[in-house]
């Protein structure tokens, strides 16, 4: 179109107005000219007319109005075509909310110029642009193309969808869709195996690493040490049959008094003391129980220590659990150094001794073997010094070493929980030296050592070798038994600390047992048991006795075995699950006395072992059901049937051997098949009733709730007695 030319633009509105934009010049002289019509004024047959017309084609008038409407849309946007576009970066900020009618071109805009100038873009309008601007690049510059990053995934052996996904950096949901694939239904809690884990991760396009187990260094003797190499004390642990005097000697050895305080006379914990010897020259001694229960006790005490001294008294000679002592300390490869204790009695008789250890091996010295034989009395003090001379030349023959300076290692002795300490463990360091602050693990579980108290009740600092030592700092109660790892950090400690959790056999036993109580699925009552007790030592002795009892009918089921008092919790679980709740050595706390004799539990105490296993047997003899004994009294052949008025049918019978007694149990006997059990009701002898009636004699028998007799048919009188049973 030319300069020159005049544009107009139509505006819908009451007024019709044409804008002049011919005066738009490129020196930015803006003039508008507006020529107005006169107003629209109403004309009946002009209306008429128009109303008929536009009758006549609606199709016309639509299609009229669209091409308007395309022309005046057209023509606002030639109008608001920018002569001089802004540069720099300002924009328009609007107070209020973007209205798409703003841009909507009135009178009053189009003689406002800046304001159309800055008309400001809609987002999806940037998106389209930006789109455009991708497309049209040249050929020659390099678009940017995503490919997939193949990360090196590592698998443990066991780990859950949500951290796989993260190591992969996949999304959850698609992995668990993966998985509904292959018709396994899993959340992001769930734990896979390591081949399953494995697989995925191939699936996924990524490069699996299956994690090494870590390294944990088990607690053995060294070969070589590193750091300051010294000789350690022994470790010498006191083993023999119960009432021996195995504590009453080491009472003598430290000068003390400890079996006072044993409940019963017998020790029902394994005891760590260290005794100094006439040459400055220090022993350490574990003491541990003699009764039968505590077998697994005993067998921990023999793989930790150097030396065994077995302890037989003189007047009772080998015993059971003097044999089993042997055995122990034979499968641990340690020297054994018999103390025969009680030489002051009478009757003693020491060669008797001498010659039964033969059989297992122990020959004496003056019977030309190399086992140390010594004849000591604790309660004489007789030959005490002869004895630790015996037990400090057999270590020199052992020449025990260790390193005074690495990172302690050791094994749990004795666990529990303290009422105001928390989980208390005894340590007996094996190697290194233990300080105030270090992290270690222990078992299943790990902490920080708060504090370190010795047997005597002192706190110290650091420990070293041979040293039985009371810690604090457990975030959980270790299991006796467990190895103790200092470790280089606390992330050490919380790793290795949760791998064991993972695959330790404790776990897998117990898995075990679970899998076993769900497939299993027997007839036998069962009697729940709920154990609590002071140390762990003690809480294993009682579950190893109770799962020795074994019977075809009843059997006991431990539900919870734990170490502290007894609380709520417990009680709680008690009443829910009927179980029995017994204490060993310890009492409940306040709430939980409350709660139990509000729900009416019985709670059972006990201080010595075999008093609780006696308590146990008895209660499984009371699931028992009892014998029903039976004994015949007599029977009758009915000869004749009659029926009597207020008696109904009696059967007229002969009584062929023994007698029958009224109100006795009965049984009738048809051609050899017994068709009905019940009771004798009444006997008619002579139209008397009668209580009794002897061989040989005739009589009239009713039976309560049976009239169907025959003649023939045979009544047997007996009686039946319930006869209580015992495992």
């Amino acid at each position: 179109m030319e300069k020159d030319k005049k544009k107009t633009l139509t505006i819908s509105s009451n007024l019709k107005k044409k804008i002049d934009t011919s005066s738009f010049s490129a020196a930015g002289k803006k003039s508008f000219s507006i020529d107005k019509k006169k107003p629209y004024r109403f004309n009946k047959q002009a209306n008429k007319a128009n109303i008929s017309s536009n009758h006549k084609s609606t199709k016309d008038v639509k299609a009229k109005n669209f091409a308007r409407k395309i022309i005046e849309q057209q023509a606002t946007k030639d109008f608001i075509e920018k002569e001089n576009k802004p540069t720099g970066k300002s924009k328009l900020r609007l107070k209020a909310p973007i209205d798409k009618r703003d841009f909507k071109l009135t009178v009053s805009r189009a003689l406002n110029v800046e304001e159309i100038e800055i008309k400001q873009r809609s987002l999806a309008s940037v998106k389209r642009a930006r789109l455009k601007e991708k497309k049209n690049k040249p050929d020659g510059e390099e678009k940017k193309e995503f490919k997939k990053v193949i990360r090196e995934v590592k698998i443990p052996e066991q780990i859950t969808i949500q951290e796989l996904s993260n190591r992969m950096a996949e999304k959850s949901n698609e992995i668990i869709k993966f998985l509904f694939n292959m018709k396994v239904v899993a959340t992001i809690n769930h734990s896979i195996d390591k081949d399953t884990a494995e697989y995925i991760v191939k699936e996924f396009g990524h490069k699996p690493i299956i994690e090494e187990k870590p390294t944990i260094e088990t607690i053995k003797v060294k070969e070589k040490f590193e750091g300051e190499v010294k000789t350690r004390p022994p470790v010498v642990t006191i083993m023999g049959h119960v009432d021996h005097g195995k504590t009453s000697l080491l009472d003598a050895l430290r000068d003390t008094n400890v079996v006072s305080g044993e409940y019963g006379g017998i020790t029902q914990h394994i005891g760590a003391y260290q005794v100094k010897a006439n040459n400055d020259k220090i022993i350490t001694f574990i003491d541990t129980p003699g009764h039968a229960a505590f077998t697994e006790m005993r067998a921990r005490g023999s793989k930790i220590t150097d030396i065994v001294v077995l302890v037989v008294a003189a007047d009772d000679g080998i015993k059971p659990q003097t044999i089993e002592a042997i055995k122990h300390a034979k499968a641990a490869k340690v020297p054994i150094i018999v103390a025969i204790n009680k030489c002051d009695l009478p009757e003693k008789n020491i060669s008797k001794i001498k010659n039964e250890m033969m059989q297992y091996e122990l020959i004496a010295e003056d019977l030309s073997g190399d086992t140390l034989f010594v004849e000591v009395s604790a309660l004489k003090k007789i030959n005490l010094d002869k004895l630790k001379e015996s037990i400090l030349l057999q270590s020199e023959i052992l020449d025990l070493k260790a390193s005074y300076t690495e990172k302690a290692t050791g094994i749990v002795i004795e666990s529990k929980i303290d009422k105001g300490k928390g989980p208390v463990s005894t340590i007996l360091i094996s190697n290194g030296k233990l300080n105030r602050g270090d992290f270690f693990v222990c078992g299943n579980t790990w902490g920080k050592i708060r504090a370190m108290i010795s047997y005597e009740g002192k706190t110290l600092d650091d420990a070293f070798p041979s040293t039985p030592v009371e810690i604090l700092g457990m975030n959980n109660s270790a299991y006796a038994g467990a190895e103790f790892i200092v470790t280089k950090n606390e992330e050490e400690a919380k790793r290795l600390s949760e791998y064991k959790k993972n695959n330790s056999t404790q776990n897998k036993v117990l898995a075990k047992d679970k899998t076993t109580l769900f497939d299993n699925s027997s007839d036998k009552e069962e009697l729940n048991i709920i154990i609590k007790s002071d140390v762990q030592g003690s809480s294993e002795a009682l579950k190893t006795a109770i799962s020795k009892i074994v019977h075809k009918e009843v059997e006991a089921k431990i539900i919870l075995s734990d170490i502290g008092m007894i609380n709520e919790t417990d009680v709680s679980l008690a009443k829910a699950s009927n179980a029995v709740l017994i204490g060993f050595n310890v009492k409940p706390n306040r709430e939980a006395k409350k709660l139990a004799e509000e729900q009416k539990i019985e709670i059972k105490f006990f201080n010595i072992i075999y008093e609780a296993l006696d308590f146990i047997e008895k209660s499984l003899s009371g699931l028992l059901e009892p014998d029903i004994k039976e004994t015949v009294l007599g029977s009758a052949e009915i000869k004749k049937i009659f029926n009597v008025s207020n008696a109904g049918k009696v059967a007229g019978s002969k009584v062929i051997s023994g007698e029958i007694k009224s109100k006795s149990k009965a049984r009738i006997i048809r051609d050899g098949v017994v068709v009905f059990n019940g009771e004798i009701l009444t006997i008619f002898r002579e139209k008397n009733q009668v209580k009794e009636v002897g061989t040989g004699l005739e009589c009239g028998i009713s039976i309560k709730d049976f009239i169907d007799f025959k003649e023939k048919d045979v009544i047997e009188s007996y009686l039946s007695e319930k006869v209580s049973r015992s495992i």
